[in-house]
């Protein structure tokens, strides 16, 4: 199955990177490219066979991503977000999962897991309220997956949660005008005192603890694995692809260039440009082989129906955020060699440079947190959150 879509996929790059400086201008993915990834098998890569999904190969999944992602940023970026939804989906009650899937298994979801909203508890469920500023594609989806905290009796939030609301039940703004990844079209969605049934919502602390209502039906090694290392790959993941796609377009561009200032000379036979683009591919090689390392170590466990260690977990996400780091550094090497030559608007190295900047401002690409927590880990210190 993986080489049927790695195959059919390949087969759409050309097409993708054709598209993506037009992606990039009109702000958004056009709904012929995701009915492409649909077609590819892509996006159902991650959801479960009995929902007429692959249940496939996580690892498998993020290199089909990073290849996307080489071509086309937002391309890449949606392509994983949107293949990871319906993973989540997966940990749901089945009733949920009925609902979404059993009249078509081709329904996508989006997201907003920020908590921005107000879940205040009903009969047979909660009444939800709230606005969420970016939800990635959600102009394709047509169900999401919002963030909120649950508020008491004493009206103050005992708990964080995620509900599955269905696209009749909220609005979506045009609000995404921004600097890079302009082809999500991360828009912003309203709900307003919508009704969620008890079976459409999952608290995030056992999704955290790898518990959930979905694994009685999913019962497969995929849904075993820890949603702080399968969501969060989806934001970074794009990221060292971008940049790779990245450090091919520049040496393509670069091999023959004969400069005009600071001496002249063909471009290739300077020492300190040579030594950057050495300084780039490490950065870039490094990220890759650590995020395929720590998802291949927790996927082996999983099949192998063994515990996922702490220690294994935080490693994953001290590794994730770093990746997002070394792929900064590596294209802001790049950036910076190509010259006057990179400013120009819409070329593929300034593209991308605006692509990989704008995917790390994402909050589960900020480093410091994350390191914090493998830190305290590492020195013997209990860690306890929602994202390891």
């Amino acid at each position: 199955m993986t080489d049927h879509v790695r195959h059919a996929v390949r087969e759409l790059l050309p097409v993708f990177a054709a598209r993506a400086r037009q992606v990039d201008e009109s702000g958004h993915v056009p709904r012929r490219t995701i009915d492409e990834l649909r077609s590819a098998g892509v996006l159902a890569m991650l959801q479960p066979g009995r929902y007429g999904g692959a249940e496939g190969d996580p690892v498998e999944f993020y290199r089909i991503v990073r290849e996307i992602s080489g071509v086309c940023g937002s391309t890449g970026w949606l392509t994983a977000v949107l293949g990871v939804h319906l993973w989540h989906l997966a940990l749901f009650d089945q009733r949920a999962q009925d609902e979404v899937w059993a009249a078509d298994s081709s329904v996508l979801v989006s997201s907003a897991y920020a908590p921005t909203g107000q879940l205040v508890p009903v009969d047979g469920g909660y009444e939800l309220t709230g606005h969420w500023k970016f939800s990635s594609g959600c102009d394709h989806p047509s169900w999401a997956l919002l963030g909120g905290l649950l508020f008491g009796a004493a009206g103050r939030p005992v708990d964080f949660m995620t509900a599955l609301v269905p696209g009749a039940d909220y609005s979506i703004h045009d609000v995404w005008d921004v600097v890079g990844m302009r082809g999500t079209a991360s828009n912003g969605i309203t709900v307003d005192r919508a009704f969620v049934p008890e079976h459409r919502v999952v608290r995030n602390y056992e999704t955290a603890q790898l518990r959930g209502p979905g694994q009685k039906v999913n019962t497969g090694p995929l849904y075993r694995l820890p949603f702080a290392t399968i969501f969060t790959y989806a934001v970074t993941v794009p990221i060292v692809g971008i940049v790779a796609g990245c450090y091919e377009s520049y040496l393509g561009e670069m091999r023959e260039r004969v400069r005009l200032s600071l001496g002249g000379g063909r471009f290739a036979e300077d020492p300190f440009a040579q030594v950057a683009v050495a300084r780039a591919a490490s950065e870039v090689d490094a990220a890759t082989l650590q995020l395929e390392r720590n998802l291949g170590d927790l996927w082996d466990l999983a099949r192998a129906g063994a515990e996922l260690p702490t220690w294994m977990r935080l490693r994953s996400r001290r590794d994730q955020v770093r990746a997002g780091e070394r792929s900064l550094e590596a294209i802001d090497l790049l950036f910076k060699t190509a010259g006057g030559n990179s400013l120009s608007r819409g070329n593929p190295i300034e593209r991308a440079w605006r692509d990989a900047h704008a995917g790390s401002a994402h909050v589960a690409n900020e480093p410091e947190r994350a390191l914090a927590l493998y830190g305290r880990g590492a020195l013997g210190l209990p860690v306890e959150d929602n994202l390891v």
